[in-house]
Parts: C-alpha cells; structure tokens; sequence
C-alpha cells in the first residue's frame, strides 16, 4: 500500500512574519508539523524558533521512514535529533521552559492494509473511506472548542478581544503558564527536543482500501470545519478533492478578515498558519 499525493498547501498566517508550519511527504508516509508561536526571545537561527523545529521535524521523521524505521521509531530518533541540535546550535540555555520550541504533529504511514497514525496536539487527519465515510484521527476539534471558551474567558477578564494584536502582552502571563506545562505531568506533550515525549505519543491504526483519501491538516486549516463551521468533516475532505486546497484557504482568509478582531470567532490570532496535505490511497 502506498500514498499518492493529490494536493498539498502551508500559508503563513501573517505575510510578514514566519511561516511555523512545516510538512513532508514521500510515497509511503506524510506528515504536518504546527511549531507553536514563540512567547519569548528567539533562540535558534532561521526565521522562527518554531519554524526550525517544524522543518527539522517533517525532513527528519521522512528520512527516518525512508529508511525503513516505523512511525514511533522514526518519531523518536527525530526528536533525539532536535535534542541534539538544540543543544548544539541555540544562543542560550532557555530561561523558563516557554522558551523552548514544540510543535503539534501529525503523522501517517502507509502499511499492509491499514495506516498507522502518530500524533501530538491538535493537528488532525480526516479519512475518507472509498465507500464515502469519514472518520477523524485526533482530538483537534475538542482542543479547538477548549481553547476557543479559554479565549472567550481570557477577553472577557481583560475587557477585550485577543485577537487584538494591541493587548497581546495581557495575555503572555497566560499562554507562558501553560506553554511551561507541556512536556510536563502537569500538562500535554508535543513534539520538541525533548525525547522524554516519545513515550507520550498518541497512536491509532485504521484500515483503509485503496481509494481511500487521507486529509492531514494544522489546526489553523481545520479552522474551517472546528472553529468557523463552513463544512463539516466529511465537507471539508470533499471541498478539498474537488475544489483544491487554494481556494479553500482564500475562503479560510475571507472569513478571518471579516472578523478580524475575534470577536464573532474567539481565538488569539486573526490568522493562524494553515498547512494541508491531501494524499490517496493505492
């Protein structure tokens, strides 16, 4: 069984600023990493701290499957790898764990009538069956509806809207509290360089026939289905075969504009880096 890639697409949120989604493919495996926005002074080179760890994650999960390692072992070699770099190329120790890069992933790989899905955070993948039927791999849509009441609360203590880039410093005390969990008993695990998160990894296996199709999307593109509820899964995956993933980020951008300040759309952001990649299965 193999993967064929149909359509492929990652958009910076804001033009001028890095892009920290990053992903990969090759024929028996893809892969969407979302590096998670700096809170504090940059420590590797490259444009973003998140954007290094994303593109160093996606190239070194498909070298490792392109070497023949599984999902878990190429998940955990790549992050033994951004250990290393991380010690080797940062300025500085980090100050306080908000410091350090991590990542959401998703991850799938084509096996012996199934594919095998890895996975940290709130990247998501959308399978539709050749009969039609559509399933999610992940918790992204719950994650999404969780962070979207914690905005809505947050904008309501502060008297004002979090999208607004103007108060984003009210809110740094908050997103760095929880941003020094992950990794953490006391919080979620990501991908980062911090191998300890190889054990943390959440895993699942679906069969699949050929004909199948594979969505795999950052949360910034699931946007459409989990935060402004334009399709449902199922929708999104269709929209994807036949319209293309270009024109459903131009409708991803329009409705952000339309809103730019969240205050129809709770979120911190006006617009979050989106990435998608749309493979079938042969």
């Amino acid at each position: 069984m193999k993967l064929e890639l149909v359509d492929s697409l990652s958009l910076a949120g804001n033009p001028e600023k890095a892009n920290d989604d990053a992903f990969a493919y090759r024929e028996g495996a893809a892969v969407v990493l979302d590096g998670a926005t700096g809170l504090g002074e940059r420590l590797m080179p490259g444009l973003s701290d998140a954007a290094w760890l994303s593109r160093f994650g996606a190239n070194r999960i498909m070298s490792y499957i392109g070497e023949g390692a599984s999902a878990q072992e190429a998940v955990t070699a790549a992050l033994f790898d951004a250990h290393t770099s991380f010690a080797q190329l940062r300025r500085r120790e980090p100050a306080d764990r908000y410091e350090i890069p991590f990542a959401s992933m998703m991850l799938a790989v084509a096996g012996e009538g199934a594919l095998e899905f890895l996975w940290y955070g709130d990247c998501a993948a959308l399978v539709q069956h050749a009969d039609g039927g559509v399933e999610i791999v992940g918790e992204a849509i719950e994650k999404r509806a969780h962070e979207a009441r914690q905005v809505k609360k947050l904008s309501e203590s502060k008297g004002a809207q979090a999208a607004s880039v103007s108060v984003r410093e009210e809110f740094l005390p908050a997103l760095r509290n929880g941003r020094n969990r992950v990794n953490t008993l006391k919080g979620s695990y990501l991908f980062g360089p911090e191998v300890i998160a190889a054990d943390y990894a959440e895993s699942r296996r679906v069969a699949v026939a050929s004909g199948a199709h594979v969505l795999l999307v950052t949360d910034g593109f699931l946007a459409l289905s989990s935060d402004y509820g334009r399709y449902d899964v199922a929708g999104l995956v269709e929209a994807a075969k036949k319209d293309g993933l270009p024109t459903l980020i131009r409708e991803l951008r329009d409705i952000e504009e339309s809103d730019p300040d969240g205050s129809q759309f709770p979120r911190f952001k006006k617009s979050d880096d989106a990435t998608a990649v749309l493979v079938r299965v042969a």
